[in-house]
């Protein structure tokens, strides 16, 4: 369990995607440029299987924004895009309308 201070310290974010490429050194993980109102960020995302490129560019997603940048395989990682999975792979959380880029999700 954590408590709802650990919580809070989370920033969930409204972003939109800009690029997606495939990972060089990885089968199962994109490089993703992503739009956060403030700026553009590079993500590494494990959820090549289940979407394409096109699926995915222009749409707005629930990234976590304040992790720290780390390298995966390679490539930088500054932030993570929160997604669901079962045995029928990932879904991506989006939004049900165009919430404007930047927006805290609570």
């Amino acid at each position: 369990m954590v408590s709802i201070e650990d919580f809070q310290k989370l920033e969930f974010i409204i972003a939109q995607v800009k690029e997606v490429r495939a990972h060089p050194n990885a089968d199962r993980l994109y490089v993703v440029k992503v739009d956060t109102g403030s700026g553009e960020r590079q993500l590494v995302a494990g959820i090549r299987p289940s979407y394409a490129p096109e699926q995915l560019t222009g749409k707005r997603v629930v990234i976590v924004s304040n992790l720290q940048p780390a390298t995966i395989r390679g490539e930088e990682s500054q932030g993570m895009i929160l997604a669901a999975s079962d045995a029928n792979g990932h879904s991506v959380l989006m939004p049900d309308r165009d919430v404007a880029l930047g927006s805290r999700v609570k």
